[in-house]
């Protein structure tokens, strides 16, 4: 039998004081080459000229997105005494925008970040992020920092980009910037793709990235890691279009490495009008999947009409790249307490 150092134990839910939910589900040599990747990330920035920053964890303000869902706190407002509602920050996104409006340049922050209902094997409530942004950056600065961090921390050899378009086409058959809805519904019942009850048939954009889920992006990342650019305008979060021949394209890119997902990147919206636009709409969808609106006015919106520099920013799932690292399966093998033993 293992002794408790050095078993990895499981991260199943258990009663509250019963058995061994007490133990971590990690062992300390997956905790020192955690240890040693954090210190290879802060290396990395340090040599680059990147100035390490802290920011709110709990904000009055929160990225207004369809399916990311922030936990709220209700706490006394320090003035006037009445409730008010704080967010735990799904990224530290607008925070470290501020930033740049205020004059910072080249900056990088290894923090934690909260995300409601995203529990699973490469899913945890709470986990690590690693966020950094650099003013006058294009997309094309934006990957080649990316790969060679990734490069730097898993030694996969140089990153291969691919545009959305070419993967798309190669592992659906389809192109996703023109490609009518009813094309890609009938693509995925063609592969026995089983859509959520969710999934509205006019969803056109639910229905690319369920395609990209299940029949690209496995296949993405293998030998060496994939970047993943050029994504579909509806898909552009906070990154600015761009025309691209016959179709307006999102300036985002993700990395991929053995089919997961570890990075995401964007060549910074900095319209502020654009910004609102974007909030009022992703509210709307929340709205149709039966979630809260949030809050769309915010103190980023503020920085941005002030004047938000151009800039590329890229935010790293940390704890994937140590699963990855340590040849591990679940969240849980690499962190030492999980969400069922927080």
């Amino acid at each position: 039998m293992k002794s408790h150092r050095n078993a990895i134990f499981s991260a199943l839910p258990t009663p509250c004081g019963c058995g061994d939910d007490y133990l971590p589900t990690t062992d300390l040599k997956t905790l020192r080459l955690r240890a040693d990747l954090l210190r290879r990330v802060r290396e990395f920035f340090d040599q680059h000229g990147f100035l390490e920053v802290e920011t709110p964890l709990l904000s009055n303000d929160t990225v207004v997105d369809r399916h990311l869902d922030p936990f709220s706190v209700d706490v006394a407002d320090v003035v006037s005494g009445m409730p008010c509602r704080y967010w735990l920050q799904t990224s530290p996104e607008f925070a470290m925008k501020r930033l740049l409006a205020a004059g910072a340049e080249a900056i990088y922050q290894i923090t934690r970040a909260l995300r409601r209902d995203e529990l699973g094997p490469l899913h945890n409530p709470e986990f690590t992020i690693v966020e950094w942004y650099r003013v006058g950056d294009g997309p094309d600065e934006g990957m080649t920092l990316l790969g060679d961090l990734a490069e730097t921390l898993l030694g996969r050899g140089p990153a291969e980009r691919l545009s959305y378009r070419e993967a798309f086409q190669r592992h659906v058959g389809l192109d996703p910037h023109t490609a009518k809805t009813e094309e890609l519904i009938a693509a995925a019942r063609e592969k026995n793709i089983e859509a959520p009850a969710s999934l509205a048939r006019s969803d056109r954009d639910g229905w690319i990235d369920l395609l990209l889920v299940e029949l690209v992006q496995p296949h993405l990342g293998r030998p060496r890691p994939t970047i993943l650019y050029d994504y579909p305008a509806g898909q552009a979060a906070l990154a600015r279009l761009r025309t691209d021949g016959d179709a307006t394209v999102a300036e985002r890119f993700e990395l991929m490495v053995d089919g997961i997902e570890l990075a995401n990147g964007y060549h910074e919206l900095t319209d502020a009008d654009e910004l609102a636009r974007r909030n009022h709409e992703n509210n709307l969808w929340r709205q149709r999947d039966g979630k809260q609106s949030l809050p769309t006015d915010s103190r980023l919106l503020a920085a941005m009409r002030a004047g938000l520099p151009p800039a590329t920013g890229v935010a790293l799932g940390f704890d994937r790249v140590v699963l990855l690292a340590a040849g591990a399966k679940t969240l849980a093998e690499v962190m030492p307490f999980p969400f069922p033993r927080a």
